[in-house]
């Protein structure tokens, strides 16, 4: 229900809902890491069933808990790879998992709850609400996507595709992309700044966007186990290029089925990264910019040399669950500074 607001209770409204968006955030990044865990743990086929409604519920019980195991242990996974595995082995995978699920229904209810609130309050200013409806669509979208890629697993070869996978994790990084966009305009302000060079902003999108494709390219990794490979950097089985990058047919299968170029790919693309933030702050030391800007591409170029050192280490070591979630975390956090900095070079500070 609409209301007449004077400019600084929708200011202060705004606040409130940014901060809201900004849980939501921090609960969906949370989400992101978890997945990673889930898939790492190699849990994400250990709930061979879905139910929206009443899957939140665990096995209350010892004889819930055996009806659920003998449901898995009819799964290709456990028949073919996780054979005479026990029930606490299985409980162990089964938590990872239903986490994850857990967290999902709750991310949508922290945001459904509160948005309604909002909008019979009048809070929400008419062209936000179908900015919130997206949000709130693409989540349940992200949902059944999520289901998607756990069917693929469960199948004659016990393995979730990679595609899927890496569907469901980009989508997951564009709704945390939208959200978190959304929920700064709303906290800093929209007003247009003129203090920052257009090369200096076009070059910022440039390297946001290419910090995505890399990280859908680790999706890739994940969904192949590719960081099991070719563990020495920066050679690759003594060569700077693997001779079999090209070798099935046709040619584009490689760069989505062929661990050598999948990997290969990563690192590639992790490295213009690194090279790209090297030298927008090094362009960015000859202008004269916001404190908030040059704060963020301070923060961007200390974040990719951690990030670059997470990825070499949990290449070396062998992909320790441990190293392989914090690179994971340390992408999304280097994504949300590139985010940040881009949105103070196109808005007043």
């Amino acid at each position: 229900m609409s209301q007449n607001y004077t400019p600084e209770q929708n200011r202060l409204h705004n606040r409130r809902i940014a901060a809201w968006l900004f849980v939501c955030c921090l609960m969906v990044y949370a989400m992101v890491i978890l997945g990673g865990v889930t898939r790492l743990t190699g849990s994400g086929l250990s709930m061979v069933e879905w139910d929206p409604i009443f899957g939140i519920l665990p096995p209350l019980d010892q004889a819930s808990w055996n009806e659920t195991f003998t449901l898995y242990q009819q799964s290709p996974e456990y028949q073919k790879i996780n054979i005479g595995m026990d029930l606490a082995g299985f409980k162990q995978i089964y938590w990872f998992e239903y986490s994850h699920r857990v967290l999902g229904r709750t991310i949508g209810t922290v945001f459904l709850l509160p948005f309604l609130f909002f909008l019979v309050k009048g809070w929400v200013q008419r062209p936000l609400i179908p900015k919130l409806l997206t949000m709130f669509v693409l989540g349940g979208l992200q949902g059944l996507l999520g289901w998607y890629m756990v069917k693929s697993g469960l199948v004659d070869n016990p393995h979730v595709s990679q595609y899927r996978l890496t569907a469901h994790l980009g989508l997951a990084i564009l709704i945390y992309v939208y959200m978190f966009y959304i929920a700064l305009g709303l906290w800093l302000g929209e007003r247009r700044s003129a203090s920052v060079p257009g090369g200096l902003r076009r070059a910022t999108t440039l390297l946001t966007g290419l910090m995505f494709i890399t990280i859908l390219s680790g999706g890739f990794v994940a969904g192949l186990k590719a960081g099991y490979a070719y563990n020495t950097f920066p050679l690759m089985d003594g060569h700077w290029i693997p001779e079999v990058i090209f070798m099935q047919t046709p040619l584009w299968r490689n760069f989505f089925e062929n661990i050598a170029t999948v990997q290969f790919d990563h690192r590639l693309l992790a490295t213009l990264v690194f090279f790209s933030v090297i030298v927008l702050w090094m362009t960015a030391r000859r202008y004269a910019l916001p404190a908030a800007v040059k704060t963020g591409l301070h923060l961007m170029l200390a974040t990719v040399f951690l990030q670059v050192g997470l990825g070499i280490s949990t290449l070396l070591l062998h992909v320790p669950v441990s190293l392989a979630t914090t690179h994971q975390a340390g992408a999304l956090l280097l994504l949300t500074i590139a985010l940040y900095t881009h949105h103070r070079m196109t808005r007043a500070a």
